[in-house]
């Protein structure tokens, strides 16, 4: 099913949901941050916990220290001080050497990635330093375009739950997980309307419909 359909279908299961759809319109997602899974992933362990402008500075720092290309086994055989110069803290250079690591050994095989199961996928990529459920979840989504993605981690989705459902405060992953079960296989289609819901009260605090 495409995301038009998978859209309609959503909006059909949850008023609440379908306000928002018609307000932020069609959902698109964008083309993989990454030609290749490699980039992708050592890049999302670049942006974590960091501003967008900050994290887009310090990976065009590391993408310029691997002249040849970014590939695991230059990353592999590079000094983690080279990786520091960039500006990646100890923790984030120490998780990129062990992603090249574990990619050159077969532990997290990136070949044929995009035709694994998505739970697969998140076995996979969990075993690195550094890259946990929600990293694994957000590849899922905008690199694989995965339809069925819920990341209950991800404070946006969850405020964007509370925002359209008028709830008193924000639910816990816990308590959002089984609010996603009425939407499969197209999960990752209310996420995405999660996060344009949060949008949208940004733009326009009294949306009609956003918070009643």
């Amino acid at each position: 099913m495409g995301l038009a359909a998978a859209t309609a279908e959503v909006a059909r299961r949850d008023p609440a949901l379908a306000a928002v759809i018609e307000r932020a319109g069609p959902m698109h997602l964008p083309k993989a941050r990454q030609p290749d899974p490699f980039l992708s992933l050592a890049e999302a362990i670049v942006f974590q916990q960091l501003a967008g402008a900050a994290a887009s500075a310090i990976w065009a720092r590391v993408v310029a220290a691997f002249p040849d290309g970014m590939i695991p086994e230059a990353v592999a055989a590079t000094p983690d001080e080279v990786l520091r110069a960039a500006g990646l803290s100890a923790n984030k250079a120490k998780s990129i050497k062990d992603l090249a690591a574990k990619v050159l050994d077969g532990t997290v095989p990136l070949r044929g990635i995009s035709r694994a199961s998505d739970e697969e996928v998140v076995r996979r990529l969990t075993v690195v330093r550094g890259i946990g459920p929600w990293t694994a979840e957000m590849f899922l989504l905008f690199d694989l375009h995965r339809l069925d993605v819920w990341p209950i981690l991800d404070y946006g989705v969850r405020n964007g739950w509370s925002i359209m459902h008028g709830l008193p405060a924000i639910p816990t992953p816990k308590a959002l997980l089984p609010e996603g079960e009425v939407f499969r296989p197209y999960r990752s289609v209310a996420a995405w309307y999660c996060w344009r819901a949060v949008e949208l009260t940004r733009k326009a605090p009294a949306v009609p419909g956003l918070t009643e």
